[in-house]
């Protein structure tokens, strides 16, 4: 055997399986998964803090006033009936819901109609001005909406709106474009220019691209914004009282006739939550209908706007 044959060094041989050292990877999917669980009881807790209310509120429309106002809470309305709600359900109720409901479709249609213009204006074009009526928008945010009724109710009066619809209607517009053309600017940026530009050199003309390619993106967005707009028509309360009449309520006035005590009548709290649970029903159903919109809307204006 010669010395090179001698002097060759040898490989090891391979480590098997059992000789490798174990990976982290294990230790870290088991730290990952705690970690998941703790986050997942922290937002069922969270949730349920948030739906507790709304279950009392419908636990206690279906009780009488004396089990409501015994020491010993009744948590589900076993022998519950809706006595109450047949109390609450007059004339008066669907005279409030029909101007209830007048007021904020009319709102909310001219609210989405004018901020989507204005957004696309102050998003697409390039115009003197542009950036004070951008800040414009953030200053009126900040005024008060107290400090305006008297300027309001004057106004309404000599166009002789008081107790009206469609003053009502104007308020509201003019108290929620403001925030829906913000919300919407963030939207129509969101989209690029580019794809109206592609869609001009194909033979379309800017109206067109605008229509078929850029607004049908724009849908979660003006759902959205839409669901916003609802909400603060639909719940609005302090504006209503100072314009409209006893005669003439929204559903919120109508609904604080119920904690108006007199001294022939005392405050029966079932009717009470009777009366607030149908007030948050068409809520409710507003937005489970437009959830999955509302949603992709708010993830998509939180990522491009």
């Amino acid at each position: 055997m010669s010395a090179s044959a001698q002097l060759a060094p040898t490989q090891a041989p391979p480590r098997s399986g059992s000789d490798r050292p174990s990976a982290p990877a294990p230790k870290r999917r088991r730290r990952g998964s705690a970690a998941t669980w703790g986050w997942s009881i922290l937002a069922i807790l969270v949730a349920l803090i948030w739906v507790f209310p709304v279950y009392w509120m419908f636990n206690s429309s279906m009780l009488s006033s004396a089990t409501l106002e015994s020491f010993t809470p009744t948590f589900v309305p076993f022998g519950g009936s809706f006595a109450n709600y047949r109390g609450v359900i007059d004339g008066s109720f669907f005279s409030a819901l029909g101007i209830s409901l007048s007021v904020t479709i009319i709102a909310v249609f001219c609210c989405l109609l004018f901020a989507f213009l204005a957004s696309v204006a102050i998003s697409r074009f390039r115009f003197r001005g542009r950036l004070s009526f951008i800040l414009a928008i953030l200053v009126i945010q900040m005024l008060p909406a107290e400090g305006l009724f008297i300027a309001q109710y004057k106004m309404m009066s000599e166009l002789g709106l008081l107790s009206n619809i469609f003053g009502l209607s104007l308020l509201y517009i003019a108290a929620v474009v403001p925030f829906t053309v913000w919300m919407l600017r963030g939207f129509v940026v969101g989209v690029p220019a580019e794809l109206e530009e592609a869609a001009m050199v194909d033979g379309l003309s800017r109206t067109q691209a605008f229509m078929r390619i850029t607004l049908p993106l724009l849908a979660p967005g003006l759902v959205a914004s839409g669901v916003f707009a609802f909400l603060q028509c639909w719940n609005e309360f302090t504006v209503a009282l100072v314009i409209m009449n006893a005669e003439n309520q929204t559903l919120p006035l109508w609904l604080r006739g119920f904690v108006q005590q007199s001294s022939s009548r005392a405050i029966d709290w079932g009717e009470v939550m009777a009366a607030s649970t149908i007030v948050a029903i068409p809520v409710i159903v507003f937005f489970v209908i437009v959830q999955g919109r509302m949603t992709s809307g708010l993830v998509a204006g939180a990522v491009k706007g």
